[in-house]
């Protein structure tokens, strides 16, 4: 059995979807005669923005996993600002004072290509020996962090290994980078190590077509060694699930949302539908910012709408199959075509009808035509609640378009990378 390590910071009892993309590979990958070694940061020294240690049980018991410390600035933020890290694009953090953006600054002109890349040296030390004694000659490093890339890089360098890359966002192109006031200099530096990495890596996995495109106009010769595979879902999280039922109908929406949500236009939708159909409520689980709190109570909907933080993965998965509609949205901004959030895919395991707000071309709103009980909005266009919840109707998801996305099929596929290379 061909043995790899795989090398992510991302690891329970950390939450949220990033963990979950390679927590799930290393479920499966024995079943295709890869035997996977996990490196990742010591929980102790971790800088985690959710912690969910109901993950640990899709740990395999007989996965080799190693630890290596860390030092992160993001825990002197804590003490200084007396308030939790900031979560992937701020999302639930209101407009930032002055100390907020000098501490943004810092993080964005001194700490490239992150502030969590205060692990790298003690990782390498930790990777090495496993290389070594295992006689290991394939890493995987996935990121974001993406300082976790450079990591890869020094391995390949030194160790001459095979490397793949696996980038779960994009990386100098990530849509919350302009709010770091990253200056000339700091772009550039961090514009070399994405370009040293891809161009190094013999193999580079993204989650869209969307961030491959971009990637390929930026580096050209990476073309040949671009593979897209989208985040998936695991049919295991949907056996046995417990429906949670209610005198109410629901409208959820399970993640972060910032301030750079289009939301206003659908909560004015959203009143008028409980105008006429007041048993509806709009559910709102995870980290919500709070200009979008203050929409709802302008729009007096306190009574309408319910608030609840980041729910354990099994808690978010039977809240996403029992409720009416599930919401999901798409940052506006100029390059959003590429935006794939994890939770879409179980969106579409769940069976629930689905909303999406965003623009009708781009990687999401392309998965999701696949399926009938979905509704596509573009930005632009007037939301008629009560008649898109008359239109889209639970209905059974074609079996063979769903299973793509499901983990298992898709560990296959990178058991196949592996093996190519």
């Amino acid at each position: 059995m061909k043995k790899v390590l795989i090398i992510t910071y991302y690891w329970p009892p950390s939450g949220g979807s990033g963990v979950q993309r390679w927590l799930k590979y290393v479920k499966y990958l024995k079943g295709f005669d890869i035997e996977p070694i996990v490196l990742t940061v010591d929980p102790l020294d971790a800088v985690y923005p959710n912690i969910d240690p109901s993950l640990k049980k899709d740990i395999p018991k007989d996965i080799e996993i190693h630890y290596a410390r860390a030092k992160s600035p993001l825990n002197l933020y804590k003490k200084i600002r007396k308030k939790p890290i900031p979560k992937s694009g701020f999302a639930g953090e209101s407009k930032p004072n002055i100390l907020d953006a000098v501490f943004r600054f810092i993080r964005g002109n001194f700490y490239i290509p992150d502030a969590r890349k205060g692990w790298n040296k003690s990782a390498y030390i930790v990777a090495k020996e496993i290389i070594i004694k295992n006689k290991i000659d394939t890493i995987i490093t996935s990121s974001p962090p993406h300082s976790t890339q450079l990591l890869g890089l020094k391995l390949k360098q030194d160790l001459k290994v095979k490397w793949i890359c696996d980038l779960r966002d994009p990386w100098t192109d990530l849509f919350y980078n302009k709010d770091l006031h990253q200056t000339f200099i700091a772009k550039r530096i961090d514009k070399k190590h994405e370009k040293n990495c891809l161009e190094s890596a013999n193999e580079i996995i993204v989650v869209s077509k969307t961030i491959s495109n971009q990637l390929v106009k930026s580096y050209n010769e990476i073309g040949s060694k671009m593979n897209i595979l989208p985040n998936g879902y695991d049919p295991d999280d949907f056996k046995q699930v417990k429906e949670i039922t209610t005198h109410n109908k629901h409208i959820s929406y399970i993640g972060s949302l910032g301030e750079i949500y289009p939301v206003e236009k659908f909560i004015k939708a959203f009143k008028n539908l409980c105008l006429i159909e007041p048993d509806w409520k709009l559910r709102f689980v995870g980290n919500i910012s709070e200009s979008i709190q203050n929409i709802i109570k302008k729009n007096e909907l306190e009574s309408s709408v319910e608030f609840s933080s980041y729910r354990p993965h099994h808690e978010a998965i039977e809240l996403m199959v029992s409720s009416d509609i599930l919401l999901l949205i798409i940052p506006k901004l100029e390059e959003n075509k590429g935006i794939l959030t994890g939770k879409l895919f179980e969106y579409i395991a769940s069976g629930t009808p689905i909303i999406l707000i965003g623009p009708p071309r781009g990687d999401a709103a392309v998965i999701l035509s696949e399926f009938k009980n979905v509704k596509i909005v573009d930005y632009s266009e007037d939301i008629n609640l009560s008649q898109i919840t008359k239109e889209i109707i639970p209905q059974e998801s074609d079996s063979l378009v769903k299973n793509k996305y499901s983990r298992v099929e898709q560990t296959k596929k990178i058991a196949e990378l592996i093996n190519k290379i």
